[in-house]
């Protein structure tokens, strides 16, 4: 029995110039070495960016699991996996080192910029120059355009946002997470910086960690850790209160998108019009004045 679940198929492997790509990728069971590190993992994000932001004392003590879960990745005789762990793992890090919660000053744009930019990028270089792999892609679908269903969906996600983003800003009081703009430049940098967190959110946590995951866990297995890891950073970022309610089946959901549709530009469009009504729901609940588009708050 033991055996059985440790068990998983070896890969397949076919070269395309300097790259390999795995056309069979380990699948662990998360009763495993790799599923328990992985777990470990993910443990190591609640307590960093979930646990720490509201005791921050805690917050060192987050460093505790994720070093397990290396020493456990790296234990297995899976050497791809122990990889991709340590990437994730990596880039958690060096997020974890700067605080990511809703601050437009310039100082802290730039940090966030260089710190949320570098572990987009350096994944994506370190697996396909250095391990030499394909795992990281950003599918675009060439010359396909949107389905009605896709289309569909749009419509129903402006639908949900415009009825639910208000009533959980106004009534929890979160709002207060993100700054109160007044002046036009002010305006204009929350726009800006609420996007583009939405447009990175994709291409680290479904582009990257998704991503990395999914070659060595089943669809759901690797859907749940990362949504438990996404969840957690948006926490930090401002989503409290009752958010994971709302935050969990997100994350969820975007990871069933991105892989159904092979598509980042419509998984981005999906969050980018979430986003949006983030922003047009944190400026009127500074000022109730401005923007008099919801109901019910």
């Amino acid at each position: 029995m033991g055996a059985a679940l440790h068990q998983c198929a070896l890969p397949v492997s076919i070269r395309v110039g300097d790259v390999e790509e795995q056309t069979e990728p380990r699948r662990w069971s998360v009763v495993s070495r790799p599923g328990l590190a992985a777990v470990l993992l993910a443990a190591s994000a609640v307590i960093l960016f979930g646990i720490g932001t509201e005791f921050r004392a805690v917050k060192v003590w987050g460093y505790a699991p994720m070093a397990a879960s290396l020493i456990l990745a790296w234990t297995t005789a899976d050497r791809s996996f122990a990889r991709d762990l340590s990437v994730i793992a990596g880039a958690l890090a060096l997020i974890s080192a700067i605080s990511v919660e809703a601050d437009i000053s310039w100082t802290n744009i730039l940090r966030m910029g260089i710190v949320l930019s570098a572990v987009v990028i350096g994944p994506f270089l370190v697996t396909r120059y250095w391990f030499k792999e394909k795992s990281i892609v950003y599918p675009r679908r060439h010359g396909q355009p949107w389905s009605k269903l896709e289309w569909g969906w749009l419509i129903f996600v402006v639908v949900v946002a415009w009825l639910v983003l208000p009533q959980y800003f106004f009534r929890t009081g979160v709002y207060l997470n993100w700054p109160a703009v007044t002046e036009w430049h002010e305006i204009l940098r929350l726009f800006i910086g609420v996007n583009a967190v939405g447009l990175w959110d994709e291409l680290f946590f479904i582009c990257t960690v998704f991503a990395l995951l999914r070659r060595h866990f089943d669809f759901w297995t690797a859907n749940v850790l990362t949504t438990i890891i996404f969840v957690s950073f948006l926490w930090e970022l401002g989503y409290r209160s009752i958010g994971p309610l709302l935050t969990i089946p997100f994350a969820v959901v975007q990871a069933v998108i991105f892989t159904k549709t092979k598509s980042l530009p419509y998984t981005v469009t999906v969050h980018l019009i979430f986003d949006a009504i983030v922003f047009l729901t944190i400026v009127p609940a500074h000022h109730p004045q401005a923007l008099p588009i919801f109901i019910g708050v």
